[in-house]
């Protein structure tokens, strides 16, 4: 006997019927019944009685319909042992803002689950504001955010950054003009939607002042799809970092110059608290990560095309 006949045998056991098992099975019912028949060959007893309708079990099915359930779950109970022995298992909650930031998880979260696949991620997406409000209230192991953020309270290190750029619907003026940037000053005077992070309000202002402008704020977002959203109806333009994707052909996205910004994404933990195992290994995982992906080795699929801002130009 073999596992794999036990768990065909439990199910027909259950259902008491061929077609109904098959369908549970998701195969068909011609080789169902043979690996049934072969059981009852290999035994040398009759498990069934076969009716018009529906099968009745024997006194032998019946013994062994409890044999094959202790079996099979001794089975499933040793699989499981087993595989605790490859180390780490659990779950590792972590907030994370949109932009470049899920990207950048996902490449990590694919490599980490090959070494340890008993690891299991729930994510959480929201703006840093909330993001990191969750984390001081022990919601998240870790997070994922563009700085700034406390460092009193937090600690953590760099993991990407991208340019801050201008979402357009493709029937805007602007968005017709060549090339893949956009000065700082062609805005003013245009109604914009901008990430509704308090920091980045403040800093938005002060990034017009420097041109001797003020910016026409329509409204703010903390979501990137209500951004796309906002700019296909032309509704304004939303000032947003440069994701590695672009869903819609309804809008145009053009790296603002003139002067340019960039945004710094980071990886944080609570610096009063103990960190757990697992995001511990985590945190050294990434940081490992990084160092290979500098010397060019990376271990994760890379975007053909990502354009990185100067080393030196001002975050905000």
């Amino acid at each position: 006997m073999d596992l794999r006949a036990l768990r065909y045998f439990v199910t027909v056991a259950e259902e008491l019927n061929i077609t109904r098992a098959a369908e549970k099975l998701n195969m068909s019912q011609p080789p169902l019944s043979s690996q049934i028949k072969g059981l009852e060959d290999e035994l040398g007893v009759q498990l069934f009685i076969r009716g018009k309708r529906h099968l009745t079990m024997t006194d032998a099915g019946v013994v062994l319909y409890r044999k094959a359930q202790q079996l099979l779950e001794l089975s499933e109970q040793t699989q499981e042992e087993i595989r605790s022995l490859q180390g780490l298992a659990g779950t590792l909650n972590i907030g994370l803002v949109e932009g470049r930031a899920p990207f950048l998880l996902s490449r990590w979260i694919s490599g980490f689950r090959m070494e340890f696949p008993q690891v299991s991620f729930r994510l959480w997406n929201g703006s840093g504001d909330d993001v990191l409000d969750r984390m001081r209230r022990g919601l998240a192991d870790l997070s994922l955010v563009a700085a700034p953020y406390n460092t009193e309270l937090l600690d953590g290190f760099p993991v990407g950054r991208e340019p801050w750029t201008a979402i357009l619907s493709a029937n805007h003026p602007l968005a017709k003009e060549e090339g893949d940037f956009l000065p700082l000053r062609k805005l003013v005077g245009q109604p914009l939607f901008i990430p509704s992070r308090r920091s980045r309000v403040d800093a938005v202002n002060a990034w017009f002042r420097e041109i001797g402008a003020e910016p026409v704020i329509a409204g703010e977002t903390s979501n990137y799809i209500d951004a796309i959203a906002l700019a296909e109806q032309n509704v304004g333009i939303c000032i947003y970092p440069m994701t590695t994707y672009n869903e819609s052909d309804l809008v145009v996205k053009k790296i603002i110059t003139e002067s340019a910004r960039q945004i710094e994404y980071v990886l944080l933990w609570n610096r009063n608290q103990q960190q757990k195992e697992l995001a511990e290994e985590f945190v050294n995982y990434v940081r490992d990560c990084l160092e290979e992906e500098q010397r060019g080795l990376a271990r994760y699929i890379m975007p053909e095309k990502e354009y990185f801002p100067p080393e030196d130009t001002p975050f905000l």
